[in-house]
């Protein structure tokens, strides 16, 4: 993995069961030796795969990060719905198992931009209160629905029991940000007259990072994790390299000609590519027919 010179860049964690993202970017910050540590999305504790992290000064890249869409795989257990949606919560509603056929029926309602109620306990905010905290407390939780987009659903594989019903499901889904797989579960369950929870979810991909790139936490507790270079975080941007000129004026908010394609442009130092700035194209008003990188993210000081 390649280094940086400063503690500034991107880091791709997998995240184990049984720790909190907050737990990994501990871990990342006591690694790195850098408090200032931005992500692209969260995962439930129990939940394990890709956490996206930004360091230092590429957390101010977390509005452009490309980060979707989102691929997961989980595993579907049928027969008995939880409080949390996973296998950590009580039981709170048991139906019959489905049928593969029924499940395969029922998919395609679930593709696509539709309206999800999240789950009770998440972090939603109900009158400015976490949906969680309301809910470990024992209040009655009611959250409205929430428009998501669910690209795909791929059925893995089955465990069916001696009556040909389904027990559990593997399936890989891809879909947008903001979108809750254990309700997906939930609402799969309920349209084919069944219950489940979640027993297992896994984050492999967040647009272009995938996480076999990742390291471990072990990696991060030993110390053995490397930021990856800030422009990592920008894969498909077109890049153009600046003269010392151009970069004594990139990092001073000024404006450079734009030599290369592209809405967006990644600006770096000539001599090592170090990510300088990220940059909005342009017209140029006085220069008819010319085109300008106008700075909108500066990585470095003046």
């Amino acid at each position: 993995m390649t280094t940086t010179a400063t503690p500034d860049g991107l880091l791709l964690v997998d995240k184990p069961a049984g720790v909190s993202s907050h737990d990994v970017v501990n871990a990342a910050r006591r690694a790195v030796g850098e408090r200032r540590i931005g992500h692209a999305g969260t995962l439930d504790p129990f939940a394990t795969g890709l956490l996206v992290l930004l360091v230092g000064r590429a957390t101010r890249l977390l509005p452009h990060l490309p980060d979707e869409p989102k691929v997961y795989e989980a595993r579907i257990a049928f027969g008995a719905e939880t409080d949390t949606e996973d296998l950590l919560g009580q039981v709170v509603r048991e139906a019959p198992r489905p049928t593969r056929a029924a499940l395969l029926e029922a998919l395609p309602q679930f593709v696509g931009s539709i309206d999800q109620v999240p789950p009770a306990y998440s972090a939603k905010r109900v009158d400015g209160q976490r949906a969680y905290a309301l809910a470990r407390a024992g209040a009655e939780v009611e959250l409205k629905p929430v428009r998501i987009s669910v690209h795909r659903w791929e059925l893995l594989g089955v465990e069916e029991d001696s009556q040909g019903r389904v027990v559990t499901a593997d399936v890989r889904i891809t879909c947008g940000g903001g979108t809750y797989v254990r309700s997906l579960a939930r609402d799969l369950a309920r349209a084919v007259h069944s219950a489940a929870h979640l027993s297992a979810l896994r984050r492999v991909r967040t647009g272009p990072f995938d996480v076999a790139d990742a390291v471990t936490l072990e990696d991060l507790r030993e110390k053995r994790a490397r930021l990856r270079p800030a422009l990592d975080a920008l894969p498909g941007f077109p890049v153009q390299r600046l003269s010392d000129d151009e970069l004594a004026k990139i990092v001073r908010g000024i404006d450079v000609a734009a030599t290369v394609r592209g809405a967006w442009g990644a600006l770096v130092r000539a001599d090592d590519s170090m990510l300088v700035a990220l940059a909005e194209r342009r017209a140029a008003a006085d220069a008819p027919g010319g085109e300008r990188w106008q700075p909108r993210v500066v990585m470095r000081e003046a």
